[in-house]
């Protein structure tokens, strides 16, 4: 398989459980291989935070860098799910729920996401049939 023409970069924690369980699920439903990933724990995970404000060792926001810009926590969610595109676009939805109510809710979840919902101790290693996806 070629590379894929990805158009939009998402940064995450590489050993947390629900960020990985993100990854995977967007694996699996982004049959268009719209999104790349770069883990914070990498080279180019932490210079993309560092660029768009937000500091590499305390990453508690999620980023998404697309043609529009970076977009951060909740919008970027949104933006990711409803790029998937069919079924998944009714998730622009979210944008009825103010964006401040959103991101606090969503902040608490990442405050606290090794708590509730564990930690690994490296990195995931990409399987070497998406390892393209992957930028470290």
């Amino acid at each position: 398989m070629n590379a894929p023409d990805a158009t939009a970069t998402i940064v995450f924690d590489g050993t947390c459980v629900l960020c990985n369980g993100w990854v995977d699920f967007l694996l699996r439903h982004d049959t268009q291989a719209r999104y790349r990933f770069a883990a914070i724990q990498g080279a180019n995970g932490r210079a993309l935070l560092a660029s768009h404000g937000l500091d590499p060792d305390d990453p508690s926001s999620f980023l998404l860098i697309d043609a529009d810009g970076a977009h951060r926590d909740t919008d970027a969610i949104r933006r990711v799910v409803t790029g998937l595109g069919g079924a998944w676009r009714v998730a622009h939805a979210m944008g009825a729920v103010p964006a401040p109510l959103r991101d606090r809710l969503y902040r608490f979840v990442a405050r606290n996401r090794y708590r509730l919902f564990g930690r690994h101790a490296a990195c995931r290693i990409p399987a070497p049939h998406e390892a393209h996806r992957f930028l470290d």
